[in-house]
């Protein structure tokens, strides 16, 4: 899965860098998917859902760019001693991801069926990373 990325953030702005090392999970990826969040902006992305939840999974952010509509896993690492961020996206994650793609817009009934995107943001210490189609519909 090694595609070229975009690099997006040099230094994260100060309020957003971690603390202690003492917050939990869900407050850490909250966090991160702020930063994600903020990066995709920057670029013209509109930010529609976060943390979409369904009975498949799922999703970190749903944006718009671009006329896709771009489902992004945010993925975190202080290092890249265990790999980089984009290769914790593993197979059984991008068909996870896929299902809940199909899952939103099938309630969202949109009037045409939107162009569809998998976009993967990796944060590896300080820098941020946009793999736009980092992976392509998993069955």
């Amino acid at each position: 899965m090694r595609r070229e990325a975009e690099r997006c953030v040099g230094v994260l702005p100060a309020e957003l860098k971690m603390g202690d090392g003492m917050e939990n999970r869900r407050k850490t990826g909250s966090k991160y998917e702020q930063i994600a969040a903020r990066a995709l902006e920057e670029r013209g992305y509109v930010i529609v859902e976060r943390n979409y939840h369904c009975t498949f999974g799922e999703v970190d952010l749903i944006a718009r760019h671009d006329g896709f509509l771009v489902f992004v896993e945010v993925k975190y690492r202080k290092t890249d001693k265990f790999g980089l961020p984009v290769e914790a996206v593993n197979y059984k994650k991008q068909r996870t991801i896929c299902k809940v793609a199909e899952q939103y817009i099938a309630r969202k009934r949109f009037a045409k069926t939107p162009a569809v995107r998998f976009d993967i943001v990796g944060i590896l210490g300080q820098e941020v990373f946009i793999y736009q189609n980092a992976f392509s519909y998993a069955e």
